[in-house]
């Protein structure tokens, strides 16, 4: 049996649009995605206003789609959801999606305006039926195609980092999937478990050219690092980003689940890394948790009569508003805006802008 490869290539501002395409042809993308077949490009929104690492960056955006569009693939379909504090159209306009995607005359598909449709799936789940009682939906649209992650390589409050598998929780799960906070590392892994029920090829591309530390997804601090990643196995990608973030990824507990349910390979002593020799690179990053992930942990957890109440009554309205005006009308102007503004003075920061 082959090892799962995975490719990670150092990269800059200078170099990007090369690099990505060496990278994909690196983890052999074409072997794992067939022309034939349409192609959902999943990008990731961790928030609607632009934070560096934080969500899908346009030059990530615009590398890969280069690349499959030279290289044949003419069924592309750029999608994203919603969450209770995010909005994909806002999202899509303030992380500069679109002129990449009108640069390809591509049309952004927000997952809010398409078909969903019951699914039961075909292998045991963890958590998720019962967790939606059996009533969990999926897009229509997903189903036979293609799939592309776009993650970032950042911490996460819930999950310690986030990529490949955390990415596609923002795809298979309608705007509910807060609810699954709780277990959430489960959760993952029925979800990589119905991918590979639905879609005939799944590929990532994991951007690490800055990279996000801290309360993650979203109030952490960026750091330049300059790293691309990319595979067909989702575990092995998350595996290989956390290993680089200074994390052991056998202790992250949806990587762990995965791997031992055979659904990829989170050893990274097991898998064959092309490109960068990675045993040296440790960014020494730790996870923290923001007031928001903190307080809905608590509530979560730790209180299950304000859970109820809070969480599962037309009371939710409050909780929404608290994290939107922490995040949007506080921390940002207070703590983002100056950490943006010195971003936008970085090579990185010339290269958002000219998007």
């Amino acid at each position: 049996m082959s090892k799962s490869k995975v490719a990670v290539l150092k990269t800059s501002p200078k170099t990007y649009m090369k690099d990505y395409s060496k990278l994909m042809d690196l983890a052999d993308y074409k072997k794992f995605l067939k022309k034939k077949n349409e192609t959902v490009i999943k990008i990731n929104l961790s928030w609607s206003l632009f934070y560096p690492a934080c969500s899908t960056p346009p030059w990530q955006l615009d590398a890969v789609i280069n690349k499959l569009t030279k290289d044949g693939y003419t069924n592309l379909i750029p999608v994203e959801n919603k969450t209770v504090v995010t909005n994909p159209w806002k999202g899509a306009l303030q992380n500069k999606w679109l002129p990449v995607l009108k640069k390809y005359n591509l049309e952004f598909k927000p997952l809010t305006e398409v078909e969903w449709v019951k699914y039961e799936p075909k292998h045991e789940m963890l958590v998720l039926n019962e967790l939606f009682n059996h009533t969990h939906k999926i897009p229509k649209m997903f189903i036979g195609k293609n799939v592309v992650h776009l993650p970032t390589q950042k911490t996460h409050g819930h999950t310690t980092i986030t990529g490949a598998m955390k990415n596609a929780f923002g795809g298979l799960i309608t705007e509910r999937r807060h609810h699954s906070h709780k277990v959430i590392h489960e959760v993952l892994v029925d979800l990589l478990t119905i991918q590979k029920e639905i879609h005939p090829g799944i590929f990532s591309v994991t951007d690490g050219t800055i990279c996000g530390n801290g309360a993650g997804p979203r109030t952490m601090t960026w750091h330049e690092k300059n790293y691309i990643l990319a595979s067909a196995d989702q575990v092995a990608v998350d595996a290989v980003s956390a290993k680089m973030m200074g994390f052991d990824p056998l202790k992250i507990p949806f990587i762990k689940i995965a791997h031992d349910k055979g659904l990829g390979c989170g050893d990274v002593d097991s898998l064959d890394i092309e490109g960068v020799n990675i045993k040296k690179i440790n960014y020494n990053f730790k996870t923290g948790k923001s007031l928001v992930v903190f307080w809905d942990q608590m509530l979560r957890k730790k209180l299950p009569l304000f859970e109820g109440l809070l969480f599962h009554t037309p009371l939710f309205k409050i909780p929404i508003l608290g994290s939107a005006l922490y995040h949007d009308y506080f921390w940002y102007p207070l703590i983002g805006k100056p950490r943006v503004n010195e971003f936008m003075k970085s090579d990185w920061g010339k290269i958002f802008e000219r998007y």
